[in-house]
């Protein structure tokens, strides 16, 4: 699309998506189609699957709407994520808001969040609770909420910057069933001691002597939500002992890590004396999570 154009026209959306798809895929990013068709979607309110029947039918839009369409495309261009783009990023049956200074939930997270939901809804609790330690958006302490509706849930963030996501995450879509609170995971809420059906958490986990590639995740997540010091396992001592402090006998543990870690967290858990250390892989057949029973 020619900008400074004084016709006002409107713009077909099929050559608009391709001069976006190809900005993004000259900048690298590794999705052109699918992040071109979600701009185009942002700006026009409209789904991906709405964006491709315009194509389809060789549809046009104002050009006002196609000038801030490929203003965002520029955007993107940068690398900066395209949810923080678009103010939003899906995981599992929610749209959290999301920005600058929180950790943007991935699709490898939704399994955690997955065994979580699946071990509270087994649980024959009346009203079994769920711990979400560390919950930077909310992501996993949401779903819980969400998907197991007779759960109470808490969600533990230490980051202020993240707290304010969480916060209105929470407002959004906790139904009054999920409390926030600001702390360290360390220490996080004794009152609940012997008390916890689930606790969960996808904690920073990233060596500092493996920084990111990716210039989405190296530039703008978060370093507190990322990096678990040269190994990426600084954190998992503290996280064990918390939650062999929360849950009840039979309680269930979940922590997503990397595909490496599977075997050096199994040993701490064994240590703390955690039973029935199992492994469970992503969708690409890595070990991306840990489960342990109290």
């Amino acid at each position: 699309m020619t900008t400074g154009d004084a016709d006002h026209a409107p713009v077909p959306v099929r050559p608009l998506r391709a001069e976006v798809e190809t900005l993004l895929a000259q900048a690298g990013v590794p999705t052109p189609d699918v992040d071109a068709e979600l701009l185009i979607g942002h700006v026009l309110d409209l789904s991906r699957g709405a964006v491709q029947a315009r194509i389809i039918a060789g549809s046009a839009i104002e050009r006002a709407d196609a000038e801030r369409i490929m203003a965002l495309a520029r955007r993107r261009a940068t690398r900066e994520p395209l949810q923080h783009i678009t103010g939003r990023a899906a995981f599992r049956s929610l749209e959290l808001f999301v920005g600058p200074g929180v950790f943007t939930p991935r699709p490898e997270t939704e399994l955690i969040a997955g065994i979580a939901v699946d071990a509270l809804l087994s649980d024959p609790s009346a009203e079994p609770i769920g711990v979400d330690l560390g919950t930077g958006s909310g992501a996993i302490a949401l779903s819980m909420t969400v998907e197991v509706p007779h759960a109470r849930v808490y969600a533990v963030e230490l980051s202020p910057e993240a707290h304010v996501w969480a916060r209105r995450n929470i407002d959004a879509f906790g139904d009054g069933r999920t409390a926030l609170v600001q702390g360290d995971l360390a220490d996080a809420l004794p009152e609940l001691d012997g008390s916890v059906s689930v606790v969960a958490s996808n904690p920073p986990y990233v060596p500092t002597t493996m920084p990111p590639v990716d210039p989405e995740v190296a530039r703008f997540d978060p370093a507190l939500a990322l990096y678990g010091g040269e190994t990426g396992l600084d954190v998992i001592p503290a996280l064990s002992r918390t939650a062999l402090r929360l849950l009840r006998p039979g309680g269930l543990l979940v922590i997503e890590h990397a595909e490496h870690q599977s075997e050096p967290i199994a040993g701490v858990l064994a240590q703390d004396g955690w039973r029935a250390i199992a492994h469970h892989r992503d969708l690409t057949g890595r070990d991306r999570a840990t489960t342990a029973i109290r």
